[in-house]
């Protein structure tokens, strides 16, 4: 399964779900005056954007290499999805905490507050199927893994912060619900600003899973654990290799590059142990489609 069409189904998902529900959101803010739902409208908007920044990133790691980049523009899409933390972070959560304080101090009664409960109500439907759609897309990459260890394990980085924006929007959409009907039933606005603050919080938090996520498939690192022990297992077992020295790979947005450090086995020539090692390097190309640079090099020792 591809991770790239399956990132790209999982945004659209999330692009068309949160579209709909910040504009219905927005006008239901305007009319109530409430500082939850302003403060989510803000929230799914911020969202809408991130979508089309991942879009744009998963389209850009996609362009061949070239003379500056020999190894293509695969870490592209974890730049974008870097960005689109930094941007949950300050559009969605600290937004919302400034306007939960703000609501605070010049508090106002909500005005027919049972149109934001329906809009939220609405809202929670439409990003559920979000999540379902996210939720599914990551099932098919995921193998027997559970969530938890697809989580800690992937170089996804699209699908991980597609999946961290929709259970932020689906906790702040309950949040903002459960806030605004405590307001409407109490007759105290401060209720619907303490909503604002904690949505805003769910969000910086969010954020910042995402962010630390990222951060190590910027800075560089190897394939997934399955893969490399497949590859290992794949270059010991040639009868062509005495002893696998070394092998590193690292993640390149969706593809690989492998490096490897081999003992040949004794008796081949210089031209027996060159002709070897390319077919090495192709039948791991063929076997494993994500390893897209393969270096081998024959040696004595590490």
């Amino acid at each position: 399964m591809s991770d790239h069409g399956s990132s790209a189904r999982a945004i659209l998902y999330a692009f068309v779900a949160n579209l709909g529900i910040a504009l219905a959101k927005l006008a239901a803010a305007l009319y109530t005056r409430s500082g939850s739902m302003l403060a989510e409208s803000i929230h799914s908007f911020a969202d809408c954007g991130n979508q089309v920044l991942l879009y744009v990133g998963l389209k850009q790691s996609q362009r061949p290499p070239d003379a500056q980049h020999p190894l293509g523009y695969g870490k592209l899409s974890y730049f974008w999805s870097f960005i689109v933390a930094l941007l949950l972070f300050s559009m969605g959560g600290v937004f919302s905490i400034y306007e939960g304080w703000h609501k605070l101090s010049a508090h106002e009664p909500l005005n027919k507050p049972w149109i934001a409960l329906l809009v939220l109500g609405a809202s929670i439907v439409l990003e559920s199927g979000s999540l379902a759609g996210c939720l599914r897309e990551i099932r098919k990459l995921r193998g027997g893994k559970s969530l938890r260890q697809w989580l800690a394990s992937t170089r996804n980085a699209e699908l991980v912060v597609v999946l961290g924006e929709d259970v932020a929007a689906l906790v702040g959409l309950v949040l903002a619900m459960v806030f605004v009907a405590l307001a409407t039933l109490t007759g105290n606005p401060v209720f619907d600003a303490i909503g604002s603050i904690i949505i805003g919080v769910v969000l910086v938090c969010v954020s910042i899973f995402v962010a630390v996520r990222i951060k190590s498939l910027i800075v560089g690192r190897s394939a997934e654990e399955d893969l490399q022990q497949a590859i290992r297992h794949e270059i010991s077992n040639d009868p062509a290799i005495r002893k696998l020295l070394n092998a590193i790979t690292l993640q390149m947005g969706p593809q690989v590059m492998l490096a490897a450090k081999v003992q040949m086995a004794p008796g081949l020539s210089i031209e027996e142990a060159v002709a070897h090692i390319n077919q090495l390097e192709k039948r791991i190309k063929a076997q494993f489609p994500e390893v897209h640079w393969c270096f081998m090099e024959p040696d004595d020792s590490d």
